[in-house]
């Protein structure tokens, strides 16, 4: 085998973000369209193994929504978006939970465990990991009702810390439930977000289905490696950052101030993106930090 050029240069470059990341923790956000892709997944799989191997502490949160599109058409139940969220009445939130603390949960769980990591399939409902309330949509001065779908209120970190060093590696549905019990939807990357501020973790790494944030997505020379909140701010003002991308920077922006030192937005569907994003200085993502 030759390990001359390319290979060695890649092997050397990641050594020093091994050894500034041990110990560490990072918070990984996983969904989109790379759930659906299987090269990118099992890509994903090695690189999560990996860097728990190498000492990196790795809290994983993941989406569904293609597999809770596909139960509930199998079910024959009706399923609507607004702005982006899915409309969720009693009978929905039940199939949702189904899905992702059920199928897709102990799936990763399980595939993790094969590469001889500790990991354990856990929804956002055990032991209060996520407690929620109900979110409503804002429509000017009137508010839209979305059902069962909710909005973080609180983490329970202790267990989270608790499983991190016992050397597991939690794999958590976006599942909430408020004090009565009821069950709530909750927005992976806002789950995501709120356990790495809690966490005060180094990075938190949402995965997406494009290579980060650009000024135009139509012109490739317009991406951007690297913005600050207050750019971001600027940028959102200015239609700059618009549609779908503005609730995922308005995530960043609070996780940022909350407590995570660091954001990446890297494409999951590009194989191994995780390990060129944290192990290379060039990256192949947009970084988020707090300031220029």
């Amino acid at each position: 085998m030759d390990f001359s050029g390319g290979k060695v240069k890649v092997l050397t470059e990641a050594l020093p973000y091994i050894k500034k990341f041990q110990d560490k923790i990072f918070v990984i956000k996983y969904g989109g369209s790379i759930m659906s892709n299987e090269e990118a997944k099992d890509a994903f799989i090695k690189d999560v193994a990996l860097l728990k191997l190498v000492g990196i502490n790795i809290v994983l949160v993941h989406g569904g929504g293609p597999d809770i599109s596909g139960m509930l058409k199998k079910l024959n139940i009706q399923t609507e978006f607004v702005k982006g969220l899915r409309v969720t009445d009693q009978q929905t939130v039940e199939v949702v939970e189904m899905v992702l603390s059920g199928k897709v949960n102990k799936e990763l769980a399980s595939k993790l465990s094969s590469h001889g990591i500790k990991a354990v399939g856990i929804s956002g409902r055990d032991s209060n990991i996520v407690t929620a309330k109900k979110k409503y949509l804002e429509d000017g001065d009137e508010l839209i009702d979305i059902g069962f779908v909710g909005e973080v209120t609180g983490i329970n970190k202790e267990l989270l810390i608790d499983l991190i060093k016992a050397d597991y590696l939690p794999v958590i549905s976006p599942v909430g439930c408020d004090e009565t019990g009821q069950i709530y939807n909750v927005n992976a990357d806002y789950v995501a977000g709120a356990i790495s501020s809690v966490l005060q973790a180094e990075k938190l790494i949402l995965l997406t289905d494009v290579k980060g944030l650009y000024k135009d997505i139509q012109d490739e020379s317009s991406f951007i490696s690297e913005i600050s909140i207050p750019r971001i701010v600027e940028y959102i003002k200015s239609g700059v950052i618009k549609g779908g991308m503005i609730p995922k920077m308005e995530c960043c922006m609070q996780s940022i101030e909350e407590g995570t030192k660091n954001i990446h937005l890297v494409n999951g569907n590009v194989e191994h993106s995780l390990l060129l994003e944290i192990f290379t200085k060039a990256g192949i993502g947009t970084m988020v930090k707090g300031e220029e």
